[in-house]
């Protein structure tokens, strides 16, 4: 069933590329064969060229015309289609991502009216609850974050803060959401470490690409983040020895609703907008991340790269920014 429907949707896509290719063929066929025709008879060339010459230029003009619009449908159509399909796939996710949180509460709480539970087994089902809840709550921000980025982005607030302290922060809650071991996520970087940036933005950022690096890593997980300090530069790898990228998707990845097609990846949820939330964020305070695998089964790097200044100077920079004008 799924197979088939993946043809369907395979040719629903190339049946408009086919049908403009073949009528751009057909029309620069008739075009090149009348051009040919009369450069070939010199009789209907001279009756031509004295009063005609404007018809044979106003038809050269109006293949060309018709070629171009026929491609520029071809391409608009095949680009519609994509995105209905990408808005398709992303409605079935939220409809499965809602589905299942709501369902675990509804049976958490039926489960909590029977009066022989005990402590232990009703401070299990609290947990259990309160883990749904997270992850509704980070599944709507992220969909928030995703319509704000595109309806007229984010502005950045620049602050000096210490990156450790987010960094740990977001591991936390990457552990306590997903239940991995305190070992399964390491954190190698610089102590003391003040980068001048958005806090807010950064964290988002980083705890998507750990979400996803546990996410799409097999027992047992193992992620590991790394934070190097360059010239003017600050690196943040995410790195996971998950189910991998393939090359040909390394860049679609970061588009909206995308999804690698790939069984490994239905089998796990999403709705293809974390990446996109990343990105955006990312570049909203001055960055750029960077997406590499050596393909299938390889695991993945997620890359975050960030201007770093000293945070003595740029403090002075942040209150003249920040000041009010006269």
């Amino acid at each position: 069933m799924i197979r088939g429907r993946m043809a369907r949707r395979g040719r629903s896509i190339s049946g408009p590329i086919i049908y403009g290719s073949v009528a751009v063929a057909l029309t620069t066929a008739l075009l090149v064969g009348w051009i040919y025709v009369i450069v070939r008879d010199q009789n209907l060339t001279q009756q031509w060229a004295a009063s005609n010459t404007w018809l044979l230029v106003a038809g050269i003009v109006s293949f060309s015309a018709i070629i171009a619009v026929l491609v520029l449908f071809s391409v608009v159509l095949a680009r519609a289609i994509l995105e209905v399909r990408r808005q398709t796939t992303f409605v079935d996710s939220v409809t499965h991502e809602l589905r299942s949180p709501l369902a675990s509460l509804r049976l958490c709480l039926e489960t909590l009216r029977r009066p022989e539970l005990h402590e232990p087994q009703r401070e299990r089902l609290h947990f259990m609850m309160r883990n749904d809840i997270e992850r509704l709550n980070g599944f709507i921000d992220d969909i928030l974050e995703a319509t704000r980025l595109e309806h007229g982005g984010r502005a950045a607030a620049a602050t000096p803060f210490e990156l450790l302290a987010v960094i740990e922060r977001c591991v936390a809650q990457v552990r306590r959401r997903h239940g991995v071991e305190p070992d399964a996520v390491s954190v190698d970087m610089p102590a003391g470490l003040v980068v001048v940036s958005d806090p807010t933005a950064l964290e988002i950022a980083v705890r998507n690409l750990l979400d996803n690096a546990v996410k799409y890593s097999d027992p047992p997980v193992k992620v590991e983040v790394m934070v190097a300090v360059t010239v003017g530069q600050v690196r943040i790898d995410v790195r996971d020895h998950g189910i991998g990228i393939p090359r040909r998707a390394l860049r679609r990845v970061f588009d909206r609703f995308y999804r690698v097609d790939e069984e490994a990846v239905r089998a796990r949820r999403g709705t293809g907008l974390g990446l996109f939330v990343v990105r955006a964020l990312v570049r909203s305070i001055g960055g750029n991340l960077r997406a590499h695998s050596d393909g299938p089964g390889t695991g993945t790097c997620m890359t975050i790269v960030l201007p770093h200044r000293p945070p003595e100077a740029a403090v002075p920079q942040i209150a003249a920014e920040g000041a009010p004008r006269a």
